[in-house]
């Protein structure tokens, strides 16, 4: 059985078709290899290029964090000094004025010392603990000065009755002065016996005279 000339030759052009498509096909294959290959070259140049560029970036980050680190630091530091600045000033006028703010600023100052030294690693450190130390030492005497004027000033003697008005009524005298004792001789009867008796079963509260008078 014969093929017939116009089918082969149909065939024959399919098949020549196909070769072209695929050839096509392969150099478009190759081309496409040829760019991508290209392409990671040029990724691995620019890669190479920016590689400096990574590592300062990464440097600057690096510094900019230290530096952040550092300025908190240094805030914290200053806000020391200004609290040591403000306590000195308090000390400084005295206790007379505003006690409670005067212990205020000793309470400070102890904090500070404290901060200078665990922190002595600043040069500074030595410095501002020997400057507190002394005004701690300086708000302790003037604590005492201002003591000792208080008794000056509000100190007086009392009197024997006032220190007799300050006990309770079972141990006051009940008649004669508080000075005066019995020399009669005579034994106490025994109502006074049973009166002494009743007070020493009572609740004794002594009240103690105001030598200073509360503070204002």
């Amino acid at each position: 059985m014969g093929v017939h000339p116009l089918t082969m030759e149909t065939l024959s052009q399919r098949a020549a078709f196909m070769r072209e498509s695929l050839q096509k096909s392969q150099t478009i294959t190759d081309n496409m290899v040829a760019i991508l290959g290209s392409f990671d070259q040029r990724l691995s140049a620019l890669e190479t290029a920016m590689r400096p560029t990574q590592i300062r970036t990464h440097s600057i980050r690096r510094a900019h964090e230290n530096i952040d680190r550092t300025l908190k630091a240094a805030e914290v530091f200053l806000g020391q000094f200004d609290l040591s600045r403000q306590a000195e000033a308090k000390i400084l006028r005295g206790p007379h004025e505003d006690l409670e703010s005067y212990i205020e600023a000793v309470d400070q100052l102890r904090s500070i010392v404290r901060f200078f030294s665990s922190n002595k690693s600043l040069k500074s450190s030595i410095g501002v603990l020997n400057h507190a130390n002394n005004l701690l030492a300086k708000s302790i005497s003037k604590l005492e000065e201002e003591f000792r004027q208080l008794l000056t000033s509000y100190s007086k003697p009392v009197e024997p009755d006032c220190l007799y008005d300050c006990l309770p009524n079972s141990m006051r005298p009940s008649s004669g002065s508080p000075g005066q004792a019995d020399f009669s001789g005579k034994k106490p009867s025994s109502t006074n016996h049973s009166q002494n008796q009743n007070r020493s079963l009572e609740t004794v509260v002594y009240t103690p005279p105001a030598l200073i008078p509360p503070r204002i």
